[in-house]
């Protein structure tokens, strides 16, 4: 099975952080429970989802922590 790899882009002017999954535009999110909702609707569990796991994320302009 093919692991999913997320990129969570730098913050925009309008909010948010823009996040793709596998080449697929997920949505904006703007909190990290926005980002846990769209890990779900790729498949992922968010439970058991390490946001510091280099080889599923590539945090681009800040990590977990920066929403605003």
């Amino acid at each position: 099975m093919a692991r999913v790899r997320i990129i969570v882009y730098p913050l925009t002017g309008g909010g948010g952080r823009r996040v793709r999954a596998n080449g697929e535009i997920l949505g904006r999110a703007r909190s990290l429970g926005e980002l846990l909702e769209f890990l779900r609707r790729a498949g992922l569990d968010p439970e058991d989802v390490d946001l510091r796991d280099p080889e599923l994320f590539e945090w681009r302009g800040g990590g977990p922590d920066l929403w605003e």
